[in-house]
Formats: structure tokens, sequence, C-alpha cells
């Protein structure tokens, strides 16, 4: 005859509330002991299947971000970028940027921390069950002009235009030609005042007439970019060579 107890144990192991099932012994032992109501044990042990299953979550939504590192805030230096306002970028990690559908916009020479600030709020943001995406530009272009030659640019577009943030790193780090360029705007179109999109570039505005090899689409871009958004100038440094400066 099954008792009481196995029976429950079978019960939880059906739900497949695992965790329920490892602290059941102990949580049943500390409410016999403490004098727990039936609502504050069966608390408890949810709060259990719940904290596993939320922790799940997030790593699920951080991996599915594509992040090239899991680099947080944290362990970015600022004292070795002194003009980056720390305060302003902690207000980035905070996401209050997403709720006003803003885009960020990191500006600089290469290994100055863009792509870490970058990755950093967009892990902040996956943590908090935000759809993210990172990707490097170059990459974006590819993906778009072979969606395009298979027919299925507009399903593409739809499924970088999803994302409630879109990180799209290292523009202009290699040229793009006229009729990428025009992909590149209808993704931005796409996501203008809908979304927000942080993205890191080591050219000046001046310049991405240059990058994109047409005036009129390079303004078109920026015109929609810099609408809502936040340019932070970071003069410095690299990183990666500060041992050898010295």
């Amino acid at each position: 005859m099954t008792s009481s107890y196995q029976q429950l144990i079978d019960n939880l192991e059906y739900l497949k509330l695992k965790q329920v099932m490892v602290h059941l012994q102990d949580t049943i032992d500390f409410s016999t002991k403490n004098e727990l109501s039936l609502v504050d044990t069966l608390i408890k042990l949810t709060n259990y299947e719940i904290d596993v299953r939320e922790k799940t979550m997030i790593d699920s939504m951080v991996k599915v971000g594509a992040f090239p590192h899991r680099k947080e805030i944290g362990e970015f230096q600022f004292d070795f970028q002194p003009s980056i306002n720390k305060q302003q970028i902690l207000d980035f990690v905070s996401l209050r940027f997403l709720e006003r559908k803003q885009n960020l916009i990191f500006m600089g020479s290469s290994g100055v921390g863009k792509t870490h600030l970058a990755t950093s709020i967009g892990i902040a943001a996956a943590k908090k069950r935000t759809s993210t995406y990172f990707i490097k530009c170059h990459d974006l272009i590819l993906n778009l002009k072979r969606a395009k030659l298979e027919n299925r640019l507009e399903a593409r577009l739809k499924h970088y235009g999803k994302y409630r943030l879109l990180i799209i790193d290292e523009l202009g780090f290699l040229p793009i030609d006229k009729e990428d360029a025009k992909l590149f705007f209808q993704l931005i179109d796409l996501r203008y005042e809908k979304k927000s999109t942080i993205l890191t570039t080591n050219m000046s505005f001046k310049e991405w007439d240059g990058i994109f090899q047409d005036t009129k689409i390079a303004n078109a871009i920026l015109d929609r970019l810099l609408h809502h958004a936040t340019v932070v100038n970071i003069v410095g440094q690299s990183y990666r060579i500060k041992d050898h400066l010295k």
C-alpha cells in the first residue's frame, strides 16, 4: 500500500516539480518545528521551484542574446576611461532608455570599451527578460544580403525588428556598398520609434557618407537613429594595449 507521502512524491514527479521534491522533507520538518500554516509552507516550497525556473529562463535569455562575452558593467574599468560618465552608463543599465524607445550610440576608437558597455547593457536587459540580440554590423549586412538573394528579406527584417533591444556592433570597420546600405536603412526604418537600438562605431557622423557610400542614405539612417538617441563619445586609449603603452 502506497503511503500518503510516497503518493505526494509521485505526484510531484509527475508534475515535474523537481525542486519541490528536493526540498520537501526539509520544508516539512521546518514547517512542523515552526508551526507554519499550510499556505506559508506551500509558499516556501513553490519559491524553490520558481527561483530555479527564473534562473533558467534568465540564462536562456542571455544565451539567445548571442553576446560575444559575459562581461557585465561591474567589470568595466571606469577609471581607465575618465571621459565616460559612470552615472550615465548606470542609468543605461537601469534600462530606462528602453521605456522611452531611445537609441544609444557609442563612438570612439578601437579598444576604448564600446563593445563592453553595449554588451553589459544588453546582458542587463536580457536578465530582465527583455528580448535582446547582439550582432556585428558586417554579419548583419551579410545576413540581410543573403536573405534578399533567397527572396526572404521581409522575414529577415521582421526577425531583427522583433527584438526590443538590438545591438549592432562595429559599424564603420568595413565599407558598405550602396545596395547593402539600403538594406541597413530598411531595418533602421522598421525599428524607428518602435524599438531601441544600441550601435557602436569608430567613425564620426561626418564620415558616415563614406561608410554607406551614399549621402542620402547616410543622412536618412542618421536622421532616424539620432532622433531619439544618446551619443556617448569615448575619448581615450585602447584598453587592450594599455600595458604596451607603458
